[in-house]
């Protein structure tokens, strides 16, 4: 965004157009390009430098587990960038970021907190921890009305 861009060239594999509707969690190695909308979880493989590109079109409902994420569309879900996210104009963010580095551009938003991690091993922590306590929540009797 200023000066020379330090995004990490990943050549882009799969690409998810505008009229595509993803229904279920995305695991993907490579460059991951979305115009369209996913609802699930977008996951890297472990130990991948993948890329997340989301374009001003594209949505997301779920989390989001990728090394370097580049947004400009909506992510309803928290966000889990081991190295790198980058924030455009037209970014929206509804849940956390977890991040290494970070560059936002005016007029982008977060509705949530950022949260610095320096390293992939606790940002990992976070990402376990978290899960832990979904299974946790989901084992929990609920109470029902009558």
């Amino acid at each position: 965004m200023w000066g020379k861009s330090k995004t990490k060239a990943t050549k882009i594999e799969t690409l998810i157009g505008t009229s595509i509707e993803v229904r279920g969690d995305l695991i993907f190695t490579g460059g991951l390009h979305v115009d369209g909308k996913i609802t699930g979880n977008v996951i890297a493989e472990d130990g991948s430098d993948s890329m997340l590109i989301l374009s001003d079109h594209g949505c997301i409902e779920g989390e989001v587990r990728v090394p370097y994420v580049v947004l400009n569309g909506e992510i309803i879900g928290d966000v889990y960038a081991a190295e790198r996210v980058e924030l455009s104009s037209h970014a929206q963010v509804n849940g956390n970021v977890y991040y290494n580095l970070l560059e936002m551009a005016m007029g982008s938003e977060v509705n949530g907190s950022l949260v610095h991690c320096k390293n992939e091993k606790k940002l990992l922590e976070f990402q376990k921890d978290n899960s832990s306590e979904d299974e946790e929540e989901s084992t929990k009797p609920h109470a029902t009305a009558s």
